[in-house]
């Protein structure tokens, strides 16, 4: 079974973000940037699920410009076979991506599809379902186990409730949660062994889609100073600040 992993560039999880004097995005200047961790559990996934002896090829895709290859390069290290970069400048929304996706599917017809829930920049989680909805197969979302039994795919998923699981034919696509598994890390060996492994790059306007945005972005704001706590002498006046300052309670 062949198992399609998308990758995501982003900031890297330790960073702190800054935003441009203008307010008009995030500021990428020097900053580190890596594969967003929700891709990477991903991708750890698939791995295992070769080393299983379920899955037979890893696939691993990303979207951007040629600094992506950078964390295709990374996947490659961890365990994928080969990768694919599905070239633009342009930022995409979620449909978009969505759109170019369906097209590796349908060129690569992977009996898996695992990706992150969301990514840690836009925070969108839609991807997976959009991507779903447009092949007709199968989801199951925020993945918390992942067991593949002959022609199915069962997904353990956390709901409000508890656990729950489904089992979906296959082929299928799955988004992960953190508690999905722990991600290794990469080997040297492995990493200069993934400098040899193939990563072919195509043309994001060679698959004919209108890569239009159907979102604007506005704006880009830092979240609001914490103002500093205030020390009370005494239980009354506590009570009276959460009832006449907070209005917590009456």
């Amino acid at each position: 079974m062949k198992v399609l992993v998308p990758i995501k560039r982003v900031i890297d999880y330790n960073v702190k973000v800054r935003v441009k004097p203008d307010n008009s995005d995030v500021d990428l200047t020097n900053v580190k940037m890596a594969i967003n961790p929700f891709c990477e559990i991903a991708v750890e996934e698939a791995v295992r699920l070769k080393e299983a002896g379920t899955a037979t090829e890893i696939v691993a895709v990303s979207i951007g410009d040629k600094k992506c290859q950078e964390q295709l390069r990374t996947a490659l290290a961890l365990g994928a076979d080969r990768a694919i970069q599905i070239e633009t400048e342009e930022t995409l929304d979620s449909l978009n991506i969505a759109k170019l996706l369906q097209k590796i599917v349908d060129e690569e017809q992977p009996g898996l599809v695992i990706l992150g829930k969301q990514s840690i920049d836009s925070d969108n989680n839609q991807t997976g379902q959009m991507l779903a909805a447009l092949t007709g197969m199968a989801q199951g979302t925020f993945a918390s186990e992942v067991k593949v039994d002959g022609d199915k795919v069962n997904v353990t998923r956390e709901v409000d409730g508890g656990l729950q699981t489904v089992a979906l034919n296959l082929p299928a696509i799955v988004t992960t949660d953190l508690r999905l598994n722990e991600p290794r890390y990469a080997k040297l060996p492995d990493i200069m062994k993934a400098k040899r492994k193939p990563l072919d790059v195509k043309a994001a306007g060679d698959f004919g889609i209108d890569l239009s945005p159907r979102a604007t972005l506005l704006k880009v704001a830092p979240p609001a100073e914490r103002s500093a706590g205030v020390v009370v002498e005494s239980v009354d006046e506590l009570v009276e600040k959460l009832k006449n300052e907070a209005k917590v309670i009456s």
